[in-house]
Parts: C-alpha cells; sequence; structure tokens
C-alpha cells in the first residue's frame, strides 16, 4: 500500500507505520518537500500514491479533478505523530477497503474519542 505523506505530517511517521503500510514515503524523500500542492498531487498520480494530508487543498483537488490519487484527509486537529499513527493503524482495514473501492476518492478521518 503506497501512501504519500503531505509536509503538514512529520517524516518521522514512517518508522511507525511502514510495516502496516509499506511502500508508503513522505514528501521529503522525493525532493517535494517545500512544492505546492499542486506539483505533489500530479507525483502522487503519477506514481499510484494515496495522499495523506491535513490540508483541506487536495479535497479541492478531487473533486475538481477526480481521482486517483485517492486522499486521506486527517480531519483531526494536531496530534502527535505517535497518535497519527496509531490511528492509522487501527483503521488500516478501513483504509484498505477505501483504496480498493474504484467509489471513492476522500476518505476524512476525524479524532476518535
Amino acid at each position: 500500500m503506497k501512501l504519500l505523506f503531505d509536509q503538514n505530517i512529520s517524516f518521522r511517521i514512517l518508522r511507525q507505520i511502514i510495516v502496516n503500510f509499506p511502500e508508503s514515503i513522505h514528501v521529503k524523500s522525493v525532493n517535494l518537500i517545500d512544492s505546492d500542492d499542486f506539483t505533489i498531487w500530479k507525483y502522487a498520480k503519477r506514481n499510484s500514491f494515496t495522499i495523506v494530508t491535513q490540508d483541506s487543498d487536495f479535497n479541492d483537488f478531487a473533486i475538481a479533478k477526480g481521482f486517483p490519487p485517492k486522499i486521506i484527509w486527517l480531519k483531526t486537529g494536531n496530534m502527535s505523530t505517535n497518535s497519527f499513527a496509531d490511528l492509522l493503524i487501527e483503521l488500516k482495514n478501513e483504509i484498505l477497503e477505501f483504496i480498493d473501492n474504484s467509489e471513492y476518492g476522500i476518505f476524512e478521518i476525524h479524532k476518535r474519542k
């Protein structure tokens, strides 16, 4: 499963999730750390990544341009990297179902209570 983490999420998350989400990368590792969102979106599309972000701009791209790439939109507010990792791992099956489902392009994740 190929997730591309946007710059608003720490690159350190990879160490915690890579076993559950192999082939995942951070924009920093492909020299996109200071790139605009559309450049990141195009990279994800060309390379079959699902974007993981807290940025609403990717949602706008998905609405305007369709998908792929698919978007996992973390609407959780500020959380630690550990908490983000735990949440993604907890939702692994739902994320897999989302990525495999051709009908949906955006998966919103809200903070769990």
